[in-house]
């Protein structure tokens, strides 16, 4: 009998991040390639690419960066042409690359509504569209789309990103429908409000000592009581690309520290 722990490896496996040159992506991919696998990613900018290839070669990491504008379909098919050449078929794809606008939704114009939707609803299709007939050859694949509590709730000023986060809450279930007979599995991460650089003003100390008040409203909805870190997504990342994961199909994996199971503290 095999050891259950083999079931978790990626040895072997080519797993393409997008945007992974920092951040959630880069702690993803990075535990993609301690558990094994052979990491792609892409960006942008060539300026980030080589800023992600620098960050990856500290923790030892080969990785391959690619510079691609994950909107664009005819720049994502060359790239996934061009990974089939130079690396080998994909066999585990993160939909991460993502925008969001903070916009009150009746001050948002159609525009800013628009690019949110084409980063972060239409490049995953895109990006979907152009690995699954590899996938579909090889007989098996991942397909891994990072979501949000906002594919569950509203929130003032993400309309736009909502929107687009519900919609590929429901792009991950249709997937997983029109593929799962190829031993395609589709699923997607939530990840709840996590320790960033970015969320780091957020979590500063007040003057008077005090924490920042989103800061407090994070902790007092949180069931953990403490933000969440890149770290805290790699297990369920690892868990979702590896064979362990290959009868669930469909799903969608809040890592947010019970808030959506959480109605909230009773105010004294």
């Amino acid at each position: 009998m095999s050891n259950i722990m083999n079931s978790f490896s990626l040895e072997g496996k080519i797993a393409l991040v997008t945007g992974a040159s920092y951040g959630i992506g880069f702690a993803i991919a990075s535990a993609y390639a301690e558990a094994g696998a052979t990491i792609v990613f892409c960006d942008i900018k060539d300026e980030f690419v080589q800023k992600g290839i620098a960050s990856y070669n500290e923790l030892g990491i080969k990785a391959h960066g690619y510079v691609c504008d994950v909107t664009s379909e005819e720049q994502v098919n060359d790239m996934v042409a061009k990974i089939e050449r130079e690396v080998g078929v994909i066999d585990i794809v993160v939909n991460n690359a993502g925008i969001i606008k903070r916009i009150p939704m009746h001050e948002m114009s159609a525009e800013d509504f628009r690019q949110v939707i084409d980063v972060d609803l239409n490049a995953p299709f895109i990006v979907a569209k152009a690995v699954i007939p590899s996938m579909i050859k090889k007989g098996h694949g991942k397909i891994i789309n990072i979501c949000s509590m906002m594919s569950e709730l509203g929130r003032e000023t993400v309309s736009a990103y909502a929107a687009a986060k519900g919609g590929l809450k429901m792009l991950t279930k249709n997937i997983a429908s029109e593929y799962g007979e190829f031993n395609i599995q589709c699923n997607g991460i939530g990840p709840g409000y996590i320790a960033t650089p970015q969320t780091a003003p957020l979590r500063e100390v007040q003057e008077d000592g005090s924490r920042h008040p989103f800061d407090q409203f994070i902790i007092a909805k949180t069931p953990a009581a403490r933000w969440g870190t890149a770290e805290d997504l790699s297990g369920p990342a690892v868990f979702l690309a590896s064979d362990a994961s290959d009868f669930v199909n469909g799903h969608i994996l809040y890592v947010d520290g019970g808030i959506l199971a959480y109605i909230g503290k009773q105010p004294k």
